[in-house]
Parts: C-alpha cells; structure tokens; sequence
C-alpha cells in the first residue's frame, strides 16, 4: 500500500512538473516575413544582414579603425565585403551541406531568397575578399580583417536572431524550463540553440574581443582574427552537440557534425595566428 501510494504521488509529481514546464515554455509560432508591400516581402533574415553590416560599418569607423590609410579606403573595402560575405557564403552552403543536391540543380544555386547560407563559407569569401582589397591597394588584409572581427559578432547576434524567429537552426528535445517549441516543425519542446549562438557567439565573443582591443600584444595585424577564430570556433563546437544536425547529412566523423568539423578546422587556423604572431611580437 505504500508503494503504491508512493508510486501515486511521484506520478502526480511528473504530472504537474510537466504541466508547469508546458505553461511556462516559450512557443515559437513568429512569421519569418518582417512586413510585405503588395506581393514582395520583406523577411527578418535579410533584416538582419542589413542591420548587422551598416550597425557594423558605423562602429568601425566610429572606433575600430586607428590607420587613416585604412579609414580612407574601408568605405571602398564594404563593396568587397558584402560581395566576399554573400557569395562565400552561399557558395559555403553549396559546397559543404547540400552538394550532392545542388550540383543537379545548377540554377538554384543562385535562388538565395530560398535560404541556406554558410557562416564559415561567408568567412572564407571575406578572407578572399580582403585579400584582393588589400594587395590592390598595397595593403595588409589582417589590417581589414581584424576590423572585421571585432564588429562580426554584432552581425552573427541578429543573424541567429533571425534563424530563432525563422524556427531554423534548432536544437535537439528537452525539458529545460527555457525550452521551446516551434511550431512550425513539430510539438516537441527543444533547446533554442539560436539563442545560445546569439549570446555566446554576439554577445560573450564582442566582449572578449573588447577586452584584448587594447592590449599591447593584440596590436600586431592579424592576431584580433586569430582571437575572434579561436572563440567562435569553440563556442560553434560547443553548442552544436545541442542542435539538430541538417537532415541531408546527420552526423558525420566520430559522431561530430559539418558544422563542429570545419570548426576544427578553423580553431586551428585561430590557434596558428595566435601563436605566430605572438612569436612574432616577442622576437621583434
């Protein structure tokens, strides 16, 4: 009779601490169009792209840049960049999650209104892009690269604002208290991987960033990128145990997904800058 009784009272228990999760969880039902006029939308996501660049362009200009060669030439240099930005990152998407779908459809390749950008991918454009700016000009790319690191995580804070609010980019069922459901997925309850993205990646990266910006051993070009590398990379890895991984590749080498192995990849190039231009500044 005890057991029984006791057994009963866990069951209302249960009961009750999921009714009282249910009621209290977040239910994610937002419209990925921002507003409409006549038959073309405007969608949160391209919002966020604006935002984040012009936020981004303001706040260098207005702090970021200390060279007058750089400040004379970096409105030039934003063509560049928002060029590196959306084809790299596009062509990022392409090549390392849906190849197989896209190299039999050539022509929807260019239908980015359709989604699917790479972040790593729109790195790599930039890093190609400041490359080609800076050799024109006679310049050192980490002198626009680590300008561009220190206002990125304002970029990727509204940009995985947009992919919560888009119910993209979602992490795996839980019983948090913070979960949430999306309800144009399913019923299920899941952890708000975005969110977490949007902290770590935007908020906690920018004040890190902030805190080595006047260090004496972070003014040597290129090791800004190196910090911004290293961390992103560590923050991506680490949240992505807590995300769904995309349905056409799953998890892949030793259970990891695309997204935590090409972040691998990138620890170790942040982890390179670091180092050498650390050595570099000591033996200078």
């Amino acid at each position: 009779l005890q057991t029984s009784s006791f057994s009963y009272i866990n069951l209302i228990t249960y009961y009750n601490y999921n009714l009282y999760l249910k009621i209290n969880m977040f239910i994610n039902n937002f419209d990925p169009v921002a507003f409409q006029i006549f038959s073309f939308e405007i969608r949160w996501y391209s919002l966020a792209y604006i935002v984040g660049i012009l936020l981004g362009w303001f706040l260098s200009k207005k702090f970021f840049i200390s060279e007058q060669k750089v400040r004379e030439k970096f409105d030039d240099y934003l063509t560049y960049l928002i060029l590196g930005l959306i084809i790299g990152g596009r062509l990022g998407y392409v090549v390392f999650y849906n190849f197989e779908f896209y190299i039999n459809n050539l022509l929807d390749i260019l239908k980015i209104w359709q989604g699917g950008m790479s972040f790593h991918g729109g790195v790599i454009g930039i890093i190609i892009a400041s490359y080609l700016f800076a050799k024109r000009n006679s310049q050192s790319s980490f002198s626009y690269l680590d300008i561009v690191s220190f206002v990125a995580p304002i970029g990727i804070f509204f940009g995985r604002i947009a992919n919560f609010i888009n119910s993209e980019l979602y992490g795996i069922e839980t019983n948090v208290a913070w979960a949430v459901q999306f309800t144009q997925i399913d019923n299920l309850y899941r952890h708000p991987t975005q969110l977490y993205e949007a902290f770590f990646e935007g908020i906690v990266l920018f004040l890190v960033l902030l805190y080595f910006k006047n260090k004496s051993f972070s003014k040597r070009p290129g090791f800004i990128s190196g910090i911004f590398l290293f961390f992103y990379s560590i923050f991506r890895f680490a949240i992505e145990f807590l995300r769904v991984p995309d349905d056409q590749l799953g998890y892949l080498l030793f259970n990891l997904t695309m997204g935590q192995l090409i972040s691998i990849f990138f620890l170790i190039i942040g982890c390179y800058l670091l180092i050498s231009k650390y050595e570099n500044r000591q033996n200078s």
